[in-house]
């Protein structure tokens, strides 16, 4: 659906929507973030012109920060409405919490919704009304941070978040906020000024009112520079990013949740260094200084990769920094214990009346319990009579310490600690968050190692069928 463009500024933002367009599928949908700002205004008018209304969303997100929210998402959904657009909200809680930036929380809250609205209506492209101006802001941003290569690229024209269903794309980046204020002037669409954004008090505002005019009169050109420092950030970032692969294969352990502690070390500082924020990022942590960093690195060369690194720890965002037998990994949760005293987070409780099912799914462990028909196989000690299983209510729990098992078949054989059993297999930490399978009150099965024989009658009928229990994750389960 095309619509013949009588201005310069309608021409530039129908020919820029047109682009992103033609990059996607004639059957493709699109997603637009539509706050009820002009530029996602603008954007999802001209979306509907040039693709038309029947194959965008238009996904809105109510943060209930301003007294007017309520009335903003009213706005936006009669806007859609007008164009014959299907709309979507979703409300949100944004952390209050000291220390942590208002800003920053609305944004991860914000980009969190989106995601799942995308995913939830199957659509695989969302668009972003963010133009020069902003891209300007957030490289003077992040210059004022002090910040690496990756910030410096400020953002993407298109790019894939990790662990998002949808390709996040940004039509109107090379486009001025005075470009798209034209068009909607033109167009005569209304449009809502949140109060927020003239608070200076925020630094993204202190730069955009009182920063970047008194730029634009010394520097008229202060836009295209910095997009271009941007572009050239981003395609040194890609180079580090291509290094880091090549490292990635050499010290990956454990399909890259830990890296080979004597890899790591072969490699000079800046290198080990740029592995290491790679690494970070492909697990989905949140970036860490250059000096936490440094200090992890430094701490990593001092016990040597032949010591064990139990006394290492370095707390970042919720997770530690910890060495073990030769590898380094991240251990979820700012614990004080040492890496195989960690008490895990704990799950709901999940309960199964088991009556032969081949598959038990849990969800909150992102795996399923898989109890296969092992025939009559009484010699089998990683099998279990059927009716053991129906002596009572299974259920699914998290570790809460001092769990103890018996893996030997002799009955006068002493239990042992869940800890004692992992460390001797070295199963390391990170892999021992796995749910703990009871019968009743009794530990029947841990995943990696085992049946507790002790659960176990001592009288068995030889005949009787038997089962062999499986844990699979997720990732594992065809």
């Amino acid at each position: 659906m095309n619509s013949t463009a009588e201005t310069p500024a309608d021409r530039l933002v129908l020919e820029a929507v047109g682009f992103s367009l033609s990059a996607l599928a004639a059957d493709a949908r699109i997603a637009i973030a539509f706050s009820g700002g002009v530029d996602s205004s603008v954007l999802l008018d001209a979306a509907v012109r040039v693709a038309g209304a029947s194959r965008c969303f238009a996904l809105h997100v109510h943060h209930g920060l301003s007294a007017h929210a309520d009335a903003w998402l009213a706005h936006c959904e009669a806007f859609a409405r007008e164009r014959g657009v299907e709309f979507a909200a979703e409300h949100v809680e944004v952390s209050r919490d000291a220390g942590v930036s208002v800003e920053a929380a609305a944004r991860d809250a914000r980009y969190r919704a989106l995601d799942g609205m995308c995913a939830s209506r199957g659509v695989a492209t969302l668009w972003l009304a963010q133009h020069a101006d902003d891209q300007a802001e957030t490289v003077l941003l992040q210059l004022l941070r002090g910040a690496g290569l990756a910030g410096l690229a400020a953002m993407a024209p298109e790019y894939l978040p990790a662990g998002a269903s949808a390709t996040r794309v940004r039509p109107l980046l090379h486009l001025l906020r005075a470009q798209l204020e034209q068009y909607a002037s033109e167009r005569a669409l209304h449009w809502i000024d949140d109060e927020s954004n003239a608070d200076t008090r925020y630094a993204r505002n202190a730069l955009r009112h009182e920063v970047t005019p008194a730029l634009a009169v010394h520097f008229p050109g202060f836009r295209d520079a910095l997009a271009r420092t941007a572009a050239h950030a981003a395609s040194a970032q890609r180079l580090l990013d291509a290094l880091a692969h090549i490292d990635m294969e050499e010290a990956s352990r454990d399909e890259g949740r830990a890296l080979s502690h004597d890899a790591l070390l072969a490699l000079d500082d800046d290198r080990a260094l740029n592995l290491m924020r790679y690494w970070m990022r492909a697990l989905g942590l949140v970036a860490a200084s250059s000096a936490r960093l440094g200090d992890a690195l430094r701490q990593l060369r001092e016990i040597g990769a032949a010591g064990e690194g139990h006394g290492l720890r370095i707390d970042h965002a919720g997770h530690a920094l910890r060495s073990y037998r030769g590898l380094v990994y991240w251990e979820a949760g700012d614990s004080s214990e040492p890496a195989d005293e960690t008490t895990l987070a704990a799950r709901a409780v999940s309960e199964l009346a088991w009556q032969g099912e081949s598959i038990w799914r849990l969800p909150q462990w992102r795996g399923t319990f898989i109890f296969a028909d092992a025939g009559v196989a009484p010699g089998d000690p990683d099998t279990i009579p059927a009716s053991v299983l129906q002596r009572a209510v299974l259920s699914a729990r998290s570790r809460s310490g001092g769990e103890r098992m018996r893996t030997s078949e002799a009955r006068n054989a002493p239990s042992r600690t869940l800890k004692n059993l992992f460390q001797e297999r070295g199963i390391p930490a990170w892999k021992r968050d796995v749910p703990l399978l009871y019968i009743g009150d009794d530990l029947l099965f841990v995943p990696l190692l085992g049946v507790n024989r002790a659960a176990l009658p001592e009288q068995v009928d030889e005949a009787e069928s038997r089962v062999k229990i499986v844990w699979r994750e997720d990732l594992l389960i065809a």
